[in-house]
């Protein structure tokens, strides 16, 4: 009697040839998924019917070339994910809990994406209503940290968007890099609503929150513990430094775990297996349906969960070689409180540099090298963590994925023909050109 393989060693054993760049995130009741030119959500409503949304993604390449080199790539790979993360959560708890006709309602406020909206210009004028809005080369939009920080639609525009779920394979320099302006999507007018403003600024508060709770958590909390436990941080800086990262660990793994023995957030984590099984499905070229997808692992080795534990084991080291002592003998910084200040200050600056060469070490190398053994050995880690981030899910919620995994790519499939369109016209411009030279 053969034994039946677990998930981690599925995972990395069938893994499918179809590497995918489309990546996504768990919901309340949904999922959202990220490509090229788009990222979309379907949420189960009250009713029983899928609610699907999906908006246009921009690319800050062109202007902000500076935020895709290496290392700082990862800071702004961390911001994008929680801006666009928050900005579905919001469209999430709209739909998922949504009064019985509500979602009706909303449904006919729904945005029109960029692909949408080309196709109803050209279906005449009847249809102008869907092409009022300028594009993103007409509008030539600039994004003000004073005015649209807090305006989570907005900063996507000025950032673009990260997935949780990436595959880096594709060549730095790829033409196809996403232009169309998600405000443009959402259809804003000019005038400011002010219900959809407070939302907005909610949003913001949310974000601010969450941010300070995670300091809380994961950086004072581990902090003050280790310095009642070890003594002054510079008594034994690397026995502080590992005491420090393994109280961190287990302070993230017991509040995953905890947070899971929740209703609502285990039904999340069901959705979480049902993106993972989806993309499979996707990567193994099979059609996208509940019955293909769920014969596959709940796993995925390129989960976002792995980045977030590479961070955790990262920062160990980074803090070690950091020389925080000779900053504190140079300014004579007392024992107590002041000193570990220093020390909790320190952490909350060295963090962008922590997320670059996470980013760099478990996305773009292990990503990039999926075959390599050592690659295993470093996603490990956040594989076993994906045992508590994700669950079994059921036919519902693959539906979900597999809706919501078909926006995102109808919408590369349009591009690319697109595309092609564009290459042949020229190709025959060509032509003409060397027939009439010759």
């Amino acid at each position: 009697m053969t034994r039946e393989k677990s998930d981690l060693s599925r995972a990395f054993a069938e893994d499918g040839a179809r590497k995918t760049h489309v990546g996504g995130q768990a919901l309340l009741e949904g999922i959202m998924m990220r490509g090229k030119y788009n990222w979309s959500v379907a949420v189960r409503e009250p009713s029983g019917a899928v609610y699907t949304e999906e908006h246009d993604l921009a690319s800050g390449k062109e202007k902000n070339g500076w935020l895709y080199w290496p290392l700082v790539r990862g800071c702004r790979a961390l911001v994008e994910s929680l801006v666009l993360g928050f900005k579905a959560l919001e469209i999430a708890t709209l739909h998922a809990y949504a009064e019985e006709g509500e979602g009706e309602e909303k449904a006919e406020e729904k945005p029109v994406s960029g692909t949408a909206r080309g196709a109803a210009c050209e279906q005449g004028p009847e249809h102008e209503a869907a092409c009022g809005q300028p594009t993103r080369q007409e509008s030539e939009f600039e994004f003000s940290w004073r005015d649209d920080f807090g305006r989570p639609d907005t900063v996507i525009d000025a950032l673009g968007a990260q997935s949780s779920l990436e595959v880096v394979g594709e060549a730095e320099g790829d033409a196809s890099e996403p232009v169309a302006n998600s405000k443009d999507a959402h259809n804003i007018p000019s005038v400011k609503e002010p219900e959809s403003e407070f939302g907005k600024k909610e949003m913001a508060i949310s974000m601010v929150c969450g941010l300070a709770l995670g300091i809380v958590l994961f950086i004072v909390a581990p902090a003050f513990i280790t310095n009642l436990i070890v003594g002054e941080y510079d008594g034994n800086t690397l026995l502080w430094n590992i005491v420090d990262g393994v109280l961190r660990v287990a302070v993230f793994v017991f509040y995953i775990w905890l947070i899971g023995r929740m209703s609502e957030i285990k039904r999340m984590f069901g959705y979480h297996g049902a993106e993972h099984k989806t993309i499979h499905c996707y990567e193994h070229g099979l059609p996208l349906t509940p019955e293909n997808a769920r014969s596959f692992p709940r796993l995925h080795v390129r989960c976002g969960t792995a980045f977030l534990i590479m961070v955790m084991i990262i920062a160990i080291f980074v803090y070690t070689v950091v020389p925080l002592n000779a900053l504190i003998a140079a300014w004579g910084v007392p024992d107590g409180a002041p000193k570990l200040a220093l020390v909790i200050l320190s952490r909350i600056v060295l963090m962008p540099v922590i997320a670059g060469v996470s980013y760099e070490i478990t996305v773009r190398w292990a990503g990039s090298h999926p075959d390599n053994p050592l690659v295993k050995v470093v996603l490990w880690p956040g594989m076993q963590m994906q045992y508590l981030t994700t669950n079994e899910p059921d036919d519902g919620m693959l539906e979900c994925a597999i809706a919501a995994m078909k926006l995102v790519l109808d919408r590369e499939e349009a591009e690319a023909e697109q595309a092609a369109r564009v290459e042949q016209a020229a190709q025959v411009e060509q032509a003409k050109q060397a027939a009439q030279t010759a």
